[in-house]
């Protein structure tokens, strides 16, 4: 899987003078959650409707199962992903969980001592730009800068979003009665990849830092009128 440093093009301004074609697109940046993100992460959840709740978990949870998982993220064990939008609102979430490499269907697939698992969700508004692919090459990248060769994915075999981020990664796919798992082997971290990391959460910081700043200004002075 190729992961290659991609600050180029979000650093690069777009071309001018071009009356025909598409526009380019907006750069997708992904940063890392904590603490203080956790109650948009139970906006953008509570957001989903069946279907993407089905397809997300597996069953279709109700709202207080999903504030129940909301408030039990250890973001201290687990890394969490992000992409906000121009409006300062979570519009995808990707969760990586690291376990032991015996409790996952792939341990015996790998050397290390623990394997990690990806779930992606993103707002139907948000869909068709590749965030969860996005999310998916950031997980990919973190579990390689921590000595994490595997990375696994389980869902139902009709989550096309899932099945297609599977297939573009090149993930070995297993289909079983209704339901997928797919898993990659990582290659080792390389100084290339520290710093990919490095640099993408930095600027994906930078960016955050200016959509918060942008929503408390707006939500200050519109209250002072």
């Amino acid at each position: 899987m190729s992961l290659p440093i991609q600050l180029g093009r979000w650093l690069r301004k777009p071309e001018t003078g071009r009356p025909h074609g598409p526009r380019p697109r907006r750069a997708v940046l992904v940063k890392q959650l904590g603490e203080r993100d956790r109650r948009r992460m139970r906006r953008h959840f509570l957001d989903l409707d069946d279907s993407d709740r089905l397809l997300r978990f597996g069953t279709v949870l109700s709202d207080e199962r999903l504030e129940q998982y909301v408030a039990g993220i250890d973001f201290t064990r687990d890394t969490i992903y992000g992409v906000y939008n121009r409006m300062f609102r979570l519009v995808a979430v990707g969760h990586l969980a690291f376990a032991p490499k015996a409790a996952m269907p792939v341990g015996g697939a790998t050397t290390k001592a623990r394997i990690a698992e990806f779930g992606v969700s993103v707002s139907r508004s948000a869909r068709g730009r590749g965030i969860g692919s996005r999310l998916f090459e950031r997980a990919a990248i973190h579990c390689r800068n921590n000595d994490v060769d595997t990375l696994y994915m389980h869902c139902l075999s009709s989550n096309q979003t899932m099945m297609h981020i599977a297939k573009k990664a090149g993930m070995q796919i297993e289909r079983e009665r209704g339901e997928a798992d797919a898993y990659l082997r990582l290659p080792a971290a390389s100084p290339a990849t520290l710093l990919q990391e490095a640099l993408e959460e930095q600027v994906a910081t930078l960016d955050y830092n200016f959509k918060a700043n942008k929503r408390f200004a707006a939500k200050f002075f519109s209250a002072d009128r």
